[in-house]
């Protein structure tokens, strides 16, 4: 339970100082993601994985999109390779001349797997979505790779500043969408990291700059 209240008391510390961090962004070309996820192990095997997002058409109070995401994975190898079963719940928020929301179900299975060279730790995630919204269905195909690289110390622990990539590509029968991120981060403790950077998003023609603040929790971090 006090690691619980410390995770959600920093995340809102996080929520309350970002807004004045990035003044000098016009709330009409830069929106924010604020993120809560991480893994817990449950068993030998077993993982517990959420993820708790606040999406905003600007830095604060305009509700883009709401995601809730949980699941369930099972370690084919130690830490290494994993393979999950989830659901997410979709909030999504429509401007036009009548503001509307929309409610989607998603289903999804993933298979990660992660690889050390050195101080560099590299992760693949590849995510099958089934899309249940209104009045019709959709698939997906995501694939994610991720870059960590520790700073400050040759590998994360308390205290340490880290860089860290990644880039995720979004594949159905309509259109792919790209999302480039680069973030630093920090470890808070052996449990707890956070991170603050930049997302470009690109829908197409389309393309959008967010800020995005991450925490992370987990009791199984490996790099």
């Amino acid at each position: 339970m006090k690691f619980i209240f410390t995770t959600i008391s920093a995340l809102l510390l996080m929520l309350s100082a970002t807004p004045s961090a990035a003044q000098s962004a016009s709330s009409e070309d830069l929106g924010a993601w604020y993120i809560l996820m991480g893994d817990e192990k449950i068993a030998k095997r077993w993982v517990l994985s959420y993820d708790f997002q606040y999406r905003n058409h600007n830095i604060m109070g305009d509700l883009d999109q709401l995601l809730l995401r949980s699941g369930i994975g099972y370690d084919l190898s130690e830490n290494n390779n994993n393979l999950l079963l989830g659901y997410a719940y979709v909030l999504q928020d429509i401007d036009g001349l009548i503001p509307e929301q929309i409610s989607e179900h998603r289903i999804y299975q993933q298979f990660l797997t992660k690889q050390k060279f050195g101080r560099v730790a590299i992760s693949h995630r590849y995510r099958f979505e089934q899309r249940f919204m209104r009045n019709r269905t959709d698939l997906r195909m995501r694939y994610f790779l991720s870059v960590n690289v520790p700073l400050s110390a040759p590998e994360m622990k308390p205290k340490t500043v880290y860089f860290s990539a990644y880039n995720e590509v979004f594949i159905n029968m309509k259109k792919e969408v790209f999302d480039q991120n680069r973030l630093y981060g920090y470890v808070v403790s052996p449990k707890i990291r956070v991170e603050a950077g930049l997302l470009n998003q690109h829908f197409g023609e389309r393309k959008r700059n967010l800020l995005q603040v991450r925490m992370l929790t987990s009791n199984i971090f490996a790099n």
